[in-house]
C-alpha cells in the first residue's frame, strides 16, 4: 500500500480495479495494507471494488491527514511492506510490488530506513544486491545508491562493478536476452579524461571492464556519463551501470518517467516497485498517474512466470 497519507492507496486500489476487470487476470493481487485506509480509497477511487486485503495495521483514515509527514503513516508503511516480504520468502506469494514509503516518515517513527531496497536485503538475508530501474529495453543499475556524494568514490570498487554487472546480465537474461550487450558509466567528467579528472576510472572502472570482458562478457565502456544516456549510444545497449545514485536516476526519468519501474536485482523474491514517490502534494485527489505502478506489476508477472516456469 505504501504511505498512508500519499498516492500509494489510491494508485493499490485502481491497479486492483483494472487487472480485475481484465478477462484473464495475469495475476491474483493480495493488497497488503491498514484495512480501513484501504476502504476510504475505494469508496472514493473504485467504488464496488472488493479487493484481497491482507491486514497489516489497524491505522485509521480518520487518524492520518492526506499529504503530511507522520510517524504513524511510516510506520504503517514498513509494517505492510516487511509482512508483504515475509510472506514472498515464505513462498506464499509469488512477487511484491510496492508503492512509495516516505523515508522521512519512517525515520520520524524510530525507524533507521534508507530505502525500500536496503530492508529487501536485510529480510532476504542477501549481501550482494542492486536497484535497477526499467522502461522496456532501457535498463539502469546502480553501483552506489542511498549515500552521500562525498562517500561514492571509496565504495566504487572493481569488485562491486562486476558484481553489479553480473546481476544485471542475469536479469536482462531473465527476461528473454540470450547474450546482454552492457555499457559502463565512468565514475569522473570526461571518464577522467585519462587521469587528469581523477584517477578513479584508470584505476577501478577500467580494469573491472577488462576483468568482465575476461569472463566474456559483451561489455564497454567506461563511457563518459555525460554522453552514454544520448539515444545513439544508450540504445546500444541492453543494459547500463551507473556508478551512482544521481547520474543514472535524472536521465532515466527524464526519459521514462511515467513507465520506470524499480525494482531489485540479488534477491531469492521479486521485488518491482513504481518509480516515483509519495507525491503528497497531489495525495488522496484522484489524478495521481497509474502507469509506473501498472508497468511494475506486469514486470513482476513476467519474472514470477519466468521463475515458475523454469521450476
Amino acid at each position: 500500500m505504501g504511505d498512508p497519507a500519499g498516492v500509494g492507496p489510491e494508485l493499490a486500489v485502481r491497479l486492483v480495479r483494472a487487472v480485475s476487470a481484465e478477462a484473464n487476470p495475469p495475476a491474483e493481487i493480495l493488497l497488503y495494507a491498514a484495512p480501513d485506509v484501504v476502504e476510504e480509497a475505494v469508496r472514493r477511487f473504485a467504488p464496488g471494488l472488493a479487493p484481497a486485503i491482507v491486514p497489516c495495521s489497524d491505522l485509521k483514515f480518520a487518524d492520518i491527514r492526506p499529504g503530511a509527514l507522520d510517524a504513524r503513516c511510516g510506520l504503517c508503511a514498513v509494517d505492510c511492506f516487511r509482512a508483504g516480504t515475509l510472506d514472498a520468502i515464505a513462498g506464499k506469494v509469488d512477487a511484491v510490488v510496492t508503492c512509495p514509503i516516505n523515508k522521512a516518515a519512517v525515520n520520524l517513527a524510530g525507524i533507521p530506513f534508507t530505502g525500500h531496497t536496503e530492508l529487501l536485503a536485510s529480510l532476504c538475508g542477501v549481501k550482494d544486491f542492486v536497484m535497477m530501474q526499467s522502461a522496456g529495453d532501457l535498463r539502469v543499475v546502480f553501483v552506489t545508491t542511498h549515500i552521500s556524494l562525498a562517500e561514492v568514490p571509496a565504495a566504487v570498487t572493481s569488485e562491486r562493478i562486476r558484481t553489479v554487472t553480473h546481476l544485471l546480465r542475469d536479469a536482462i537474461a531473465e527476461e528473454g536476452v540470450a547474450n546482454p550487450k552492457i555499457g559502463v558509466a565512468a565514475l569522473n567528467p570526461h571518464a577522467g579524461e585519462n587521469g587528469n579528472m581523477g584517477m578513479e576510472d584508470e584505476n577501478v572502472v577500467k580494469p573491472a571492464v577488462r576483468a568482465l570482458l575476461d569472463e566474456g562478457f559483451d561489455v564497454e565502456g567506461p563511457f563518459p556519463p555525460d554522453t552514454l544516456f544520448i539515444e545513439s549510444i544508450r540504445t546500444r545497449f541492453d543494459g547500463i551501470v551507473s556508478m551512482y545514485h544521481d547520474q543514472g536516476h535524472i536521465p532515466f526519468k527524464m526519459l521514462a518517467f511515467d513507465r520506470g519501474v524499480n525494482s531489485t536485482l540479488g534477491l531469492p523474491v521479486i521485488r518491482t516497485s513504481v518509480d516515483h514517490g509519495t507525491a503528497f502534494e497531489i495525495a488522496w485527489k484522484g489524478v495521481a498517474d497509474l502507469g509506473s505502478l501498472r508497468a511494475a506489476f506486469d514486470l513482476a508477472c513476467r519474472r514470477a512466470s519466468s521463475r515458475i516456469a523454469k521450476s
